[in-house]
């Protein structure tokens, strides 16, 4: 039988061998939320070719330069969502931009768990 302490330093050591990763479920919430999503010269590229656009055209008419000044990013619908999420489908799911790809797990914004549907799960580190 373990006492106490020894189960709870392997309850710790347990725990400390898995991170949390969150799961998207397709909710969009993060595509409703105002803000600005960063496109490299690589994603402008894809995007534009996915959409059958030539870069310079893409650029002109889909993109904005960052509120920073140090790059580009999509437009946005004037409610704020993203101009691509279209019901609750992202038109570019393909070929989003990485900024896309990694949230809630790698950047989030304050108070993302009231509104994402993500579930989180243990992975091992």
């Amino acid at each position: 039988m373990i006492g106490i302490r020894q189960a709870a330093e392997f309850a710790r050591r347990w725990l400390m061998s898995y991170d949390i990763h969150y799961q998207c479920q397709r909710c969009t919430a993060c595509c409703r939320w105002p803000g600005q999503v960063k496109v490299s010269h690589a994603e402008i590229a894809q995007i534009a070719g996915f959409l059958g656009y030539e870069e310079e055209t893409f650029i002109q008419r889909f993109t904005r330069l960052r509120s920073q000044r140090d790059g580009l990013a999509l437009l946005d619908k004037e409610n704020g969502e993203c101009l691509y999420l279209e019901g609750s489908s992202c038109v570019i799911n393909e070929v989003k931009p990485q900024q896309c790809r990694d949230f809630p797990n790698k950047w989030n914004f304050a108070g993302w768990r009231q509104v994402c549907e993500a579930t989180p799960q243990l992975v091992q580190r």
